[in-house]
């Protein structure tokens, strides 16, 4: 009988075990997915600044049209991408267009002065600095959930309950590229 009662027991410090892990993954899954929503918002606020930004460049700038199409281009790639992966890789480009964008004010003084382009400018770069601090945030809580899962007890049920692994919100390959202070000849 009292072997029956031990069986019993360690049945249920198993299943507790198993709740617990759960519940925990559950919350250290929400907190990614809250995280990345945070930086959707920022990236959306960026994304409607940029035709704004184009045209005050477009009005000085006009004969910078493969530079101003690029912006486009990939402001309309970030704006289609999915998961952290994709929208990492779109949002660097973008990055690199505007980061191209920008520099053409110093070629253009009059561009420079201007108080809308200043304006947009202050702008941007306030949002590029929410980004980098929603980003940080972002692979702060992924690296917390990827640790939860790895972890024991929670490693023992995280693969049954469908918990897989999360990727980082990353430069990548593309590092070098937006590292590369852009060239302006004229």
């Amino acid at each position: 009988m009292s072997t029956g009662w031990i069986v019993l027991g360690v049945i249920v410090i198993i299943v507790l075990f198993a709740f617990a892990a759960y519940n925990r993954l559950v919350a250290l899954s929400q907190r990614v997915s809250q995280a990345f929503a945070d930086i959707d918002v920022q990236l959306k606020q960026r994304h409607d600044l940029i035709p704004n930004l184009v045209e005050t460049v477009k009005g000085y700038a006009s004969h910078e049209r493969g530079t101003l199409d690029d912006v486009i281009k990939a402001r309309n790639s970030a704006m289609t991408a999915q998961g952290p992966a994709q929208v990492s890789a779109a949002e660097n480009q973008l990055s690199g267009a505007l980061g191209r964008l920008i520099a053409l004010s110093e070629a253009y003084p009059d561009l420079k002065a201007n108080a809308n382009f200043q304006q947009l400018a202050s702008e941007l770069s306030d949002l590029e600095n929410k980004i980098a601090a929603s980003r940080r945030f972002f692979n702060n809580a992924v690296q917390e959930y990827n640790t939860g899962i790895q972890q024991l007890p929670a490693a023992l049920f995280a693969g049954m309950f469908g918990f897989t692994r999360k990727e980082f919100f990353d430069l990548g390959t593309s590092r070098t590229e937006v590292e590369t202070v852009p060239s302006v000849k004229f």
